[in-house]
């Protein structure tokens, strides 16, 4: 469980990474692909978190 924890932050922290990459790009092509990726980290990070709340 506990190396699921890191995995949802290290999830975490690479989305906003990709954000904030996304906001410095200069082109418009690399906004669009760390937007993109940030937006994928993010589903992954939720998919785990709810992996963590749910169950077995």
């Amino acid at each position: 469980m506990q190396d699921m924890k890191a995995h949802l932050e290290k999830l975490r922290v690479e989305a906003e990474e990709c954000e904030l990459i996304s906001k410095l790009a200069t082109s418009a092509t690399k906004k669009r692909l760390f937007a993109k990726l940030a937006a994928h980290h993010r589903t992954l990070a939720d998919e785990v978190e709810r992996a963590i709340k749910t169950p077995e």
